[in-house]
Protein backbone atom coordinates (compact mmCIF):
# COMPACT_ATOMS: atom_id res chain seq x y z
CA UNK A 1 0.00 0.00 0.00
CA UNK A 2 1.28 3.48 -0.85
CA UNK A 3 2.13 5.85 2.00
CA UNK A 4 2.31 9.50 0.96
CA UNK A 5 4.54 11.76 3.04
CA UNK A 6 4.44 15.54 2.99
CA UNK A 7 7.87 17.12 3.24
CA UNK A 8 9.61 20.26 2.09
CA UNK A 9 12.69 18.17 1.28
CA UNK A 10 11.94 15.31 -1.07
CA UNK A 11 15.09 14.09 -2.79
CA UNK A 12 13.44 10.78 -3.77
CA UNK A 13 10.36 10.24 -5.91
CA UNK A 14 10.00 6.76 -4.44
CA UNK A 15 11.65 4.97 -1.55
CA UNK A 16 11.58 1.24 -0.79
CA UNK A 17 12.31 0.67 2.89
CA UNK A 18 13.43 -2.27 5.03
CA UNK A 19 13.92 -4.74 2.19
CA UNK A 20 16.18 -7.78 1.95
CA UNK A 21 18.17 -6.57 -1.04
CA UNK A 22 19.53 -9.06 -3.56
CA UNK A 23 21.50 -6.84 -5.90
CA UNK A 24 21.84 -9.17 -8.92
CA UNK A 25 25.53 -10.04 -8.48
CA UNK A 26 24.88 -13.40 -6.84
CA UNK A 27 26.09 -12.06 -3.48
CA UNK A 28 24.07 -12.69 -0.29
CA UNK A 29 21.13 -10.45 0.54
CA UNK A 30 21.46 -7.52 2.94
CA UNK A 31 18.96 -5.21 4.65
CA UNK A 32 18.57 -1.73 3.25
CA UNK A 33 16.50 0.98 1.60
CA UNK A 34 16.48 2.11 -2.01
CA UNK A 35 15.82 5.69 -3.06
CA UNK A 36 14.64 6.37 -6.62
CA UNK A 37 14.76 9.65 -8.45
CA UNK A 38 13.96 10.45 -12.10
CA UNK A 39 13.61 6.77 -12.97
CA UNK A 40 16.99 5.75 -11.57
CA UNK A 41 18.40 4.34 -8.37
CA UNK A 42 19.64 7.38 -6.47
CA UNK A 43 20.79 5.75 -3.23
CA UNK A 44 21.02 2.39 -1.46
CA UNK A 45 21.54 1.96 2.29
CA UNK A 46 19.93 3.27 5.45
CA UNK A 47 17.99 6.24 4.13
CA UNK A 48 15.77 8.94 5.63
CA UNK A 49 12.25 7.61 5.08
CA UNK A 50 10.85 11.10 5.44
CA UNK A 51 12.68 12.35 2.38
CA UNK A 52 10.47 10.75 -0.26
CA UNK A 53 7.11 11.55 -1.79
CA UNK A 54 6.09 7.86 -1.78
CA UNK A 55 7.36 5.06 0.45
CA UNK A 56 6.87 1.33 -0.09
CA UNK A 57 7.36 -0.92 2.91
CA UNK A 58 9.32 -4.07 1.94
CA UNK A 59 9.68 -5.48 5.46
CA UNK A 60 10.16 -9.25 5.15
CA UNK A 61 10.31 -9.06 1.36
CA UNK A 62 13.03 -9.54 -1.24
CA UNK A 63 14.00 -6.49 -3.31
CA UNK A 64 15.81 -7.35 -6.55
CA UNK A 65 16.51 -5.95 -10.01
CA UNK A 66 13.68 -6.39 -12.49
CA UNK A 67 13.88 -9.67 -14.35
CA UNK A 68 15.13 -9.71 -17.96
CA UNK A 69 13.55 -12.27 -20.28
CA UNK A 70 16.02 -12.77 -23.13
CA UNK A 71 13.87 -15.05 -25.26
CA UNK A 72 10.43 -13.72 -26.13
CA UNK A 73 8.22 -13.34 -29.18
CA UNK A 74 6.27 -10.16 -28.51
CA UNK A 75 6.66 -8.46 -31.88
CA UNK A 76 3.31 -9.83 -33.07
CA UNK A 77 1.32 -8.85 -29.98
CA UNK A 78 2.93 -5.88 -28.21
CA UNK A 79 1.13 -3.24 -30.27
CA UNK A 80 -2.24 -4.79 -29.41
CA UNK A 81 -1.46 -5.51 -25.74
CA UNK A 82 1.24 -3.01 -24.71
CA UNK A 83 0.59 -3.56 -20.99
CA UNK A 84 2.14 -7.06 -21.28
CA UNK A 85 0.45 -8.28 -18.12
CA UNK A 86 1.66 -11.87 -18.28
CA UNK A 87 5.28 -10.62 -18.25
CA UNK A 88 4.90 -7.79 -15.73
CA UNK A 89 3.09 -10.00 -13.22
CA UNK A 90 5.89 -12.56 -13.44
CA UNK A 91 8.44 -9.93 -12.42
CA UNK A 92 9.68 -9.14 -15.93
CA UNK A 93 10.65 -5.53 -16.59
CA UNK A 94 12.68 -6.00 -19.81
CA UNK A 95 12.50 -8.44 -22.71
CA UNK A 96 14.51 -9.33 -25.79
CA UNK A 97 12.27 -10.13 -28.76
CA UNK A 98 12.96 -11.12 -32.39
CA UNK A 99 14.13 -14.60 -31.46
CA UNK A 100 14.16 -17.87 -33.44
CA UNK A 101 14.89 -15.99 -36.65
CA UNK A 102 11.60 -14.08 -36.66
CA UNK A 103 11.54 -10.29 -36.30
CA UNK A 104 10.61 -7.05 -37.89
CA UNK A 105 13.10 -6.41 -40.72
CA UNK A 106 12.74 -2.66 -40.38
CA UNK A 107 14.15 -2.31 -36.86
CA UNK A 108 13.89 1.48 -36.84
CA UNK A 109 10.18 1.41 -37.63
CA UNK A 110 9.52 -1.25 -35.01
CA UNK A 111 11.14 0.86 -32.31
CA UNK A 112 9.18 3.89 -33.50
CA UNK A 113 5.96 1.93 -33.12
CA UNK A 114 6.95 0.88 -29.60
CA UNK A 115 7.74 4.45 -28.65
CA UNK A 116 4.39 5.54 -30.03
CA UNK A 117 2.23 2.94 -28.30
CA UNK A 118 4.08 3.12 -24.94
CA UNK A 119 4.65 -0.27 -23.33
CA UNK A 120 4.74 -1.40 -19.72
CA UNK A 121 8.04 -3.23 -20.26
CA UNK A 122 11.38 -2.29 -21.77
CA UNK A 123 12.03 -3.92 -25.14
CA UNK A 124 15.26 -4.87 -26.90
CA UNK A 125 15.21 -6.84 -30.13
CA UNK A 126 17.26 -9.07 -32.37
CA UNK A 127 17.02 -9.04 -36.15
CA UNK A 128 15.88 -12.44 -37.41
CA UNK A 129 17.61 -14.48 -40.10
CA UNK A 130 14.35 -16.09 -41.30
CA UNK A 131 12.70 -12.71 -41.75
CA UNK A 132 15.72 -11.28 -43.53
CA UNK A 133 16.02 -14.33 -45.79
CA UNK A 134 12.32 -14.23 -46.63
CA UNK A 135 12.55 -10.52 -47.48
CA UNK A 136 15.33 -11.25 -49.97
CA UNK A 137 14.60 -14.79 -51.22
CA UNK A 138 11.08 -15.70 -50.15
CA UNK A 139 10.79 -19.32 -49.01
CA UNK A 140 13.09 -20.67 -51.71
CA UNK A 141 14.83 -23.93 -50.82
CA UNK A 142 18.28 -23.11 -52.19
CA UNK A 143 21.49 -21.27 -51.43
CA UNK A 144 21.51 -17.50 -51.90
CA UNK A 145 23.39 -15.98 -54.78
CA UNK A 146 26.30 -13.75 -53.87
CA UNK A 147 24.10 -10.72 -54.54
CA UNK A 148 21.35 -12.09 -52.27
CA UNK A 149 23.86 -12.86 -49.53
CA UNK A 150 25.14 -9.30 -49.73
CA UNK A 151 21.59 -7.91 -49.53
CA UNK A 152 20.87 -10.00 -46.45
CA UNK A 153 24.07 -8.87 -44.78
CA UNK A 154 23.18 -5.24 -45.55
CA UNK A 155 19.77 -5.71 -43.90
CA UNK A 156 21.46 -7.11 -40.80
CA UNK A 157 23.94 -4.21 -40.75
CA UNK A 158 21.11 -1.70 -41.03
CA UNK A 159 19.22 -3.43 -38.25
CA UNK A 160 22.27 -3.19 -36.02
CA UNK A 161 22.69 0.51 -36.85
CA UNK A 162 19.02 1.02 -35.93
CA UNK A 163 19.53 -0.51 -32.48
CA UNK A 164 19.22 -4.31 -32.74
CA UNK A 165 21.07 -6.34 -30.12
CA UNK A 166 22.26 -8.94 -32.60
CA UNK A 167 21.17 -11.68 -34.99
CA UNK A 168 18.81 -14.56 -34.26
CA UNK A 169 18.27 -17.79 -36.15
CA UNK A 170 15.56 -20.42 -36.13
CA UNK A 171 17.23 -23.23 -38.02
CA UNK A 172 14.35 -25.69 -37.71
CA UNK A 173 11.93 -23.21 -39.29
CA UNK A 174 11.30 -22.34 -42.92
CA UNK A 175 13.18 -20.71 -44.58
CA UNK A 176 16.10 -20.82 -42.12
CA UNK A 177 16.18 -24.60 -42.26
CA UNK A 178 17.17 -24.34 -45.92
CA UNK A 179 20.31 -22.34 -45.13
CA UNK A 180 23.82 -23.71 -44.82
CA UNK A 181 26.20 -22.76 -42.03
CA UNK A 182 28.28 -20.51 -44.31
CA UNK A 183 25.26 -18.32 -45.02
CA UNK A 184 24.62 -17.81 -41.32
CA UNK A 185 28.30 -17.11 -40.61
CA UNK A 186 28.19 -14.28 -43.15
CA UNK A 187 25.20 -12.68 -41.41
CA UNK A 188 26.71 -13.27 -37.97
CA UNK A 189 29.87 -11.48 -39.08
CA UNK A 190 27.72 -8.53 -40.13
CA UNK A 191 26.18 -8.41 -36.64
CA UNK A 192 29.56 -8.94 -34.97
CA UNK A 193 31.01 -5.86 -36.67
CA UNK A 194 28.56 -3.79 -34.63
CA UNK A 195 29.04 -5.54 -31.30
CA UNK A 196 26.03 -7.86 -31.61
CA UNK A 197 25.11 -11.25 -30.16
CA UNK A 198 24.23 -14.43 -32.08
CA UNK A 199 21.13 -16.12 -30.54
CA UNK A 200 20.08 -19.40 -32.09
CA UNK A 201 17.22 -21.83 -32.01
CA UNK A 202 19.58 -24.54 -33.16
CA UNK A 203 18.98 -26.88 -36.10
CA UNK A 204 18.06 -29.96 -34.05
CA UNK A 205 17.22 -30.60 -30.39
CA UNK A 206 16.80 -34.36 -30.69
CA UNK A 207 18.87 -37.01 -32.46
CA UNK A 208 21.38 -34.51 -33.85
CA UNK A 209 21.47 -32.11 -30.93
CA UNK A 210 25.24 -32.50 -30.50
CA UNK A 211 25.85 -31.51 -34.11
CA UNK A 212 23.44 -28.59 -33.79
CA UNK A 213 25.13 -27.28 -30.65
CA UNK A 214 28.50 -27.60 -32.38
CA UNK A 215 27.19 -25.64 -35.37
CA UNK A 216 26.14 -22.77 -33.12
CA UNK A 217 29.54 -22.79 -31.42
CA UNK A 218 31.31 -22.88 -34.78
CA UNK A 219 29.32 -19.88 -36.00
CA UNK A 220 30.48 -18.01 -32.92
CA UNK A 221 34.04 -19.11 -33.54
CA UNK A 222 34.09 -18.19 -37.24
CA UNK A 223 32.20 -14.90 -36.86
CA UNK A 224 33.93 -13.88 -33.60
CA UNK A 225 30.56 -13.22 -31.97
CA UNK A 226 29.09 -14.12 -28.55
CA UNK A 227 26.69 -17.08 -28.78
CA UNK A 228 23.37 -17.58 -26.98
CA UNK A 229 21.79 -21.02 -27.46
CA UNK A 230 18.07 -20.58 -27.08
CA UNK A 231 15.78 -22.77 -24.90
CA UNK A 232 18.59 -25.25 -24.31
CA UNK A 233 17.17 -28.77 -24.08
CA UNK A 234 17.09 -32.29 -25.49
CA UNK A 235 13.86 -33.73 -26.86
CA UNK A 236 12.27 -37.19 -27.09
CA UNK A 237 13.04 -40.31 -25.10
CA UNK A 238 15.92 -41.71 -27.18
CA UNK A 239 17.87 -38.53 -26.38
CA UNK A 240 17.07 -38.08 -22.71
CA UNK A 241 20.26 -37.72 -20.71
CA UNK A 242 22.23 -36.05 -23.50
CA UNK A 243 22.26 -32.80 -21.54
CA UNK A 244 25.39 -34.17 -19.83
CA UNK A 245 27.26 -34.02 -23.14
CA UNK A 246 25.64 -30.84 -24.52
CA UNK A 247 26.59 -28.93 -21.36
CA UNK A 248 30.10 -30.35 -21.75
CA UNK A 249 30.18 -28.97 -25.30
CA UNK A 250 29.36 -25.50 -24.01
CA UNK A 251 31.99 -25.77 -21.29
CA UNK A 252 34.62 -26.89 -23.81
CA UNK A 253 33.81 -23.93 -26.05
CA UNK A 254 34.05 -21.51 -23.14
CA UNK A 255 37.44 -22.98 -22.19
CA UNK A 256 38.49 -22.35 -25.79
CA UNK A 257 37.50 -18.70 -25.36
CA UNK A 258 34.18 -18.66 -27.19
CA UNK A 259 31.55 -16.74 -25.23
CA UNK A 260 28.69 -19.26 -25.14
CA UNK A 261 25.72 -19.05 -22.81
CA UNK A 262 22.26 -20.64 -22.86
CA UNK A 263 18.70 -20.00 -21.76
CA UNK A 264 15.91 -22.34 -20.65
CA UNK A 265 12.24 -22.42 -19.70
CA UNK A 266 11.54 -24.62 -16.62
CA UNK A 267 8.99 -26.98 -18.18
CA UNK A 268 9.17 -30.41 -19.85
CA UNK A 269 6.91 -29.32 -22.71
CA UNK A 270 7.82 -27.02 -25.57
CA UNK A 271 5.57 -24.84 -27.71
CA UNK A 272 5.80 -24.08 -31.39
CA UNK A 273 3.80 -24.56 -34.57
CA UNK A 274 2.17 -27.73 -35.87
CA UNK A 275 4.22 -27.44 -39.06
CA UNK A 276 7.31 -28.76 -37.23
CA UNK A 277 5.74 -32.24 -37.35
CA UNK A 278 5.90 -32.08 -41.17
CA UNK A 279 9.11 -32.50 -43.25
CA UNK A 280 10.56 -29.06 -43.97
CA UNK A 281 10.80 -29.67 -47.73
CA UNK A 282 7.01 -29.51 -47.88
CA UNK A 283 7.08 -25.75 -47.20
CA UNK A 284 9.61 -24.73 -49.84
CA UNK A 285 8.36 -21.96 -52.13
CA UNK A 286 5.62 -20.64 -49.87
CA UNK A 287 2.02 -21.53 -49.10
CA UNK A 288 0.86 -21.90 -52.72
CA UNK A 289 3.54 -24.53 -53.27
CA UNK A 290 2.50 -26.28 -50.05
CA UNK A 291 -1.10 -26.52 -51.21
CA UNK A 292 -0.03 -27.94 -54.58
CA UNK A 293 2.02 -30.64 -52.84
CA UNK A 294 -0.82 -31.51 -50.48
CA UNK A 295 -3.28 -31.79 -53.36
CA UNK A 296 -1.17 -34.42 -55.12
CA UNK A 297 -2.12 -37.89 -53.75
CA UNK A 298 1.33 -39.45 -54.19
CA UNK A 299 3.12 -36.51 -52.61
CA UNK A 300 0.61 -36.38 -49.76
CA UNK A 301 1.14 -40.08 -49.05
CA UNK A 302 4.92 -39.57 -49.06
CA UNK A 303 4.56 -36.72 -46.56
CA UNK A 304 2.41 -38.82 -44.23
CA UNK A 305 4.82 -41.76 -44.41
CA UNK A 306 7.76 -39.51 -43.52
CA UNK A 307 5.75 -38.12 -40.59
CA UNK A 308 5.01 -41.65 -39.38
CA UNK A 309 8.68 -42.60 -39.74
CA UNK A 310 9.74 -39.55 -37.68
CA UNK A 311 7.25 -40.59 -35.00
CA UNK A 312 8.71 -44.10 -34.85
CA UNK A 313 12.22 -42.69 -34.58
CA UNK A 314 11.10 -40.69 -31.55
CA UNK A 315 9.75 -43.93 -29.99
CA UNK A 316 6.22 -42.53 -29.99
CA UNK A 317 3.15 -44.59 -30.88
CA UNK A 318 1.02 -41.65 -31.99
CA UNK A 319 0.71 -37.84 -31.93
CA UNK A 320 -0.95 -37.64 -28.51
CA UNK A 321 2.14 -35.77 -27.23
CA UNK A 322 1.10 -32.81 -29.42
CA UNK A 323 -1.60 -30.59 -27.87
CA UNK A 324 -3.30 -27.70 -29.66
CA UNK A 325 -2.72 -24.33 -27.97
CA UNK A 326 -4.54 -22.19 -30.52
CA UNK A 327 -6.50 -23.19 -33.61
CA UNK A 328 -8.36 -20.16 -34.95
CA UNK A 329 -10.92 -21.96 -37.17
CA UNK A 330 -12.29 -24.03 -34.24
CA UNK A 331 -11.50 -23.03 -30.66
CA UNK A 332 -13.00 -26.29 -29.33
CA UNK A 333 -9.78 -27.96 -30.48
CA UNK A 334 -7.74 -25.84 -28.05
CA UNK A 335 -6.41 -28.07 -25.26
CA UNK A 336 -6.97 -31.31 -27.17
CA UNK A 337 -4.17 -33.47 -28.49
CA UNK A 338 -3.92 -34.67 -32.09
CA UNK A 339 -5.09 -38.19 -31.21
CA UNK A 340 -8.25 -36.77 -29.61
CA UNK A 341 -8.92 -34.51 -32.58
CA UNK A 342 -8.30 -37.44 -34.90
CA UNK A 343 -10.98 -39.46 -33.11
CA UNK A 344 -13.39 -36.52 -33.27
CA UNK A 345 -12.92 -36.68 -37.04
CA UNK A 346 -13.91 -40.34 -37.07
CA UNK A 347 -10.43 -41.78 -37.60
CA UNK A 348 -8.43 -44.46 -35.84
CA UNK A 349 -5.48 -43.60 -33.61
CA UNK A 350 -2.84 -44.65 -36.10
CA UNK A 351 0.14 -42.58 -37.28
CA UNK A 352 -0.88 -42.30 -40.94
CA UNK A 353 -4.43 -41.30 -40.08
CA UNK A 354 -3.26 -38.77 -37.50
CA UNK A 355 -0.81 -37.41 -40.07
CA UNK A 356 -3.77 -36.86 -42.39
CA UNK A 357 -5.52 -34.87 -39.66
CA UNK A 358 -2.38 -32.75 -39.15
CA UNK A 359 -2.18 -31.96 -42.86
CA UNK A 360 -5.84 -30.95 -42.89
CA UNK A 361 -5.29 -28.58 -39.97
CA UNK A 362 -2.23 -27.04 -41.60
CA UNK A 363 -4.10 -26.59 -44.88
CA UNK A 364 -6.99 -24.83 -43.16
CA UNK A 365 -5.06 -21.94 -41.58
CA UNK A 366 -1.73 -20.12 -41.65
CA UNK A 367 -0.65 -21.15 -38.14
CA UNK A 368 -1.60 -23.75 -35.54
CA UNK A 369 0.16 -23.18 -32.23
CA UNK A 370 0.99 -26.33 -30.27
CA UNK A 371 2.38 -27.62 -26.97
CA UNK A 372 4.65 -30.68 -27.23
CA UNK A 373 5.40 -32.96 -24.27
CA UNK A 374 8.82 -34.24 -25.24
CA UNK A 375 11.37 -33.58 -22.48
CA UNK A 376 12.67 -35.17 -19.30
CA UNK A 377 12.74 -33.62 -15.82
CA UNK A 378 16.26 -34.92 -15.19
CA UNK A 379 17.66 -33.01 -18.15
CA UNK A 380 15.67 -29.93 -17.16
CA UNK A 381 17.14 -29.93 -13.64
CA UNK A 382 20.67 -30.55 -14.85
CA UNK A 383 20.49 -27.63 -17.27
CA UNK A 384 18.80 -25.47 -14.63
CA UNK A 385 21.80 -25.88 -12.34
CA UNK A 386 24.28 -24.83 -15.04
CA UNK A 387 25.65 -21.40 -13.97
CA UNK A 388 25.73 -19.86 -17.46
CA UNK A 389 22.04 -20.58 -18.06
CA UNK A 390 19.39 -17.83 -18.02
CA UNK A 391 15.66 -18.33 -17.54
CA UNK A 392 13.47 -17.26 -20.45
CA UNK A 393 9.80 -17.83 -21.27
CA UNK A 394 9.92 -18.25 -25.07
CA UNK A 395 6.49 -16.60 -24.95
CA UNK A 396 4.53 -13.78 -26.46
CA UNK A 397 2.08 -11.39 -24.83
CA UNK A 398 -1.10 -13.26 -24.05
CA UNK A 399 -4.63 -11.96 -24.10
CA UNK A 400 -5.97 -13.27 -20.81
CA UNK A 401 -8.34 -16.19 -21.43
CA UNK A 402 -7.60 -16.59 -25.15
CA UNK A 403 -6.60 -20.09 -26.28
CA UNK A 404 -4.63 -22.66 -24.29
CA UNK A 405 -1.10 -21.25 -24.31
CA UNK A 406 1.94 -22.78 -22.66
CA UNK A 407 1.93 -21.81 -18.94
CA UNK A 408 5.47 -20.48 -19.31
CA UNK A 409 3.87 -17.27 -20.61
CA UNK A 410 2.60 -16.56 -17.10
CA UNK A 411 4.92 -18.31 -14.67
CA UNK A 412 8.49 -18.87 -15.85
CA UNK A 413 10.31 -16.84 -13.19
CA UNK A 414 7.83 -17.60 -10.44
CA UNK A 415 8.19 -21.33 -11.14
CA UNK A 416 11.96 -21.15 -10.82
CA UNK A 417 11.72 -19.21 -7.56
CA UNK A 418 8.94 -21.29 -6.05
CA UNK A 419 9.61 -24.83 -7.24
CA UNK A 420 13.33 -25.05 -7.98
CA UNK A 421 14.68 -22.57 -5.43
CA UNK A 422 12.34 -22.75 -2.41
CA UNK A 423 10.94 -26.28 -2.64
CA UNK A 424 13.64 -28.36 -4.34
CA UNK A 425 16.59 -26.16 -3.33
CA UNK A 426 18.45 -26.89 -6.57
CA UNK A 427 19.98 -23.40 -6.67
CA UNK A 428 20.30 -20.55 -4.17
CA UNK A 429 17.91 -17.63 -4.36
CA UNK A 430 20.75 -15.17 -4.99
CA UNK A 431 22.03 -17.34 -7.86
CA UNK A 432 18.59 -17.56 -9.45
CA UNK A 433 18.25 -13.78 -9.27
CA UNK A 434 21.70 -13.34 -10.87
CA UNK A 435 20.58 -15.49 -13.79
CA UNK A 436 17.39 -13.45 -14.18
CA UNK A 437 19.12 -10.08 -14.02
CA UNK A 438 22.84 -9.31 -14.35
CA UNK A 439 23.71 -12.34 -16.48
CA UNK A 440 21.20 -11.50 -19.25
CA UNK A 441 21.94 -7.78 -18.96
CA UNK A 442 25.64 -8.42 -19.46
CA UNK A 443 25.10 -10.85 -22.33
CA UNK A 444 22.79 -8.56 -24.29
CA UNK A 445 24.65 -5.32 -23.49
CA UNK A 446 21.82 -3.78 -21.44
CA UNK A 447 24.36 -1.68 -19.63
CA UNK A 448 22.09 0.16 -17.18
CA UNK A 449 19.92 -2.82 -16.22
CA UNK A 450 20.28 -6.00 -14.20
CA UNK A 451 21.89 -4.66 -11.02
CA UNK A 452 20.78 -2.58 -8.07
CA UNK A 453 23.44 0.12 -8.14
CA UNK A 454 23.31 3.88 -7.83
CA UNK A 455 22.78 5.39 -11.27
CA UNK A 456 21.21 2.25 -12.76
CA UNK A 457 17.68 2.25 -14.19
CA UNK A 458 15.12 1.69 -11.44
CA UNK A 459 13.66 -1.59 -12.69
CA UNK A 460 12.86 -3.42 -9.46
CA UNK A 461 10.83 -6.39 -8.23
CA UNK A 462 9.64 -6.80 -4.65
CA UNK A 463 8.40 -10.28 -3.74
CA UNK A 464 7.78 -12.70 -0.89
CA UNK A 465 10.22 -15.60 -1.12
CA UNK A 466 7.86 -17.74 1.00
CA UNK A 467 4.85 -17.43 -1.34
CA UNK A 468 6.20 -16.64 -4.79
CA UNK A 469 5.20 -19.29 -7.30
CA UNK A 470 3.52 -20.09 -10.59
CA UNK A 471 -0.21 -20.74 -10.74
CA UNK A 472 -0.57 -21.38 -14.47
CA UNK A 473 -0.88 -25.04 -15.51
CA UNK A 474 -1.24 -26.80 -18.84
CA UNK A 475 -4.90 -27.43 -18.02
CA UNK A 476 -5.52 -23.87 -16.74
CA UNK A 477 -2.80 -21.72 -18.29
CA UNK A 478 -4.37 -18.28 -17.76
CA UNK A 479 -3.28 -17.59 -14.19
CA UNK A 480 -0.92 -14.88 -13.00
CA UNK A 481 1.96 -15.72 -10.68
CA UNK A 482 1.67 -15.21 -6.92
CA UNK A 483 3.93 -13.55 -4.38
CA UNK A 484 4.93 -10.37 -6.22
CA UNK A 485 4.20 -7.27 -4.14
CA UNK A 486 5.52 -4.53 -6.44
CA UNK A 487 6.92 -4.34 -9.95
CA UNK A 488 8.67 -1.06 -10.76
CA UNK A 489 9.67 -0.09 -14.30
CA UNK A 490 11.91 2.94 -14.75
CA UNK A 491 10.94 4.24 -11.34
CA UNK A 492 7.16 3.84 -11.60
CA UNK A 493 5.02 1.21 -9.89
CA UNK A 494 3.62 -0.91 -12.71
CA UNK A 495 2.10 -3.66 -10.56
CA UNK A 496 1.04 -3.79 -6.91
CA UNK A 497 -0.17 -6.84 -4.97
CA UNK A 498 -0.53 -8.91 -8.12
CA UNK A 499 -2.50 -6.27 -10.02
CA UNK A 500 -1.32 -4.23 -12.99
CA UNK A 501 -1.59 -0.51 -12.29
CA UNK A 502 -1.96 0.39 -15.97
CA UNK A 503 1.32 2.29 -16.01
CA UNK A 504 3.15 2.15 -19.35
CA UNK A 505 6.61 3.45 -18.55
CA UNK A 506 8.72 1.04 -20.58
CA UNK A 507 11.27 2.22 -23.12
CA UNK A 508 12.84 0.88 -26.29
CA UNK A 509 16.27 -0.52 -25.54
CA UNK A 510 18.02 0.53 -28.73
CA UNK A 511 21.58 -0.62 -28.43
CA UNK A 512 24.40 1.61 -29.54
CA UNK A 513 26.45 -0.16 -32.18
CA UNK A 514 30.18 -0.24 -31.71
CA UNK A 515 31.87 -0.75 -35.08
CA UNK A 516 34.77 -3.16 -34.79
Amino acid sequence: MFVTITSFSQPYDLLIKNGKIIDGTGNPWFYGDIGIRDGRVAAIGKLNHGQASTVLDATGLIVAPGFIDVHTHIEGSVLDVPTAGNFVLDGVTSVVTGNCGGSAVDVKRFFQQLDSVKTSINVAMLIGHNSVRRAVMGDEQRDPTSAEQERMEKLVEQGMLDGAAGLSTGLIYVPGTYSKTEEVIGLAKAAARFGGVYASHIRDEGDKVAEAVEEAINIGRQANIPVQISHFKVTYKPNWGKSVSTIAQVEKARFEGIEVTVDQYPYVASSTTLSTTVPSWVFGGGRDSVMIRLSDPKTRQRIKQEMADMLKKKQLKNFSYAVVARYAPDSTYNGKNISEINRLRGRKTKPLEEAETILELIASTERVQMVYFSMNEGDLRRILQYPYNMFASDAGINKYGAGMPHPRAYGTNARVLGTYVRELKLIRLEEAIRRMTSLPATKFNLRDRGLLREGMAADIVVFDEKTVGDRATFERPHAYASGFSYIIVNGQVTAEAGKHTGVRNGVSLKLQSVVR
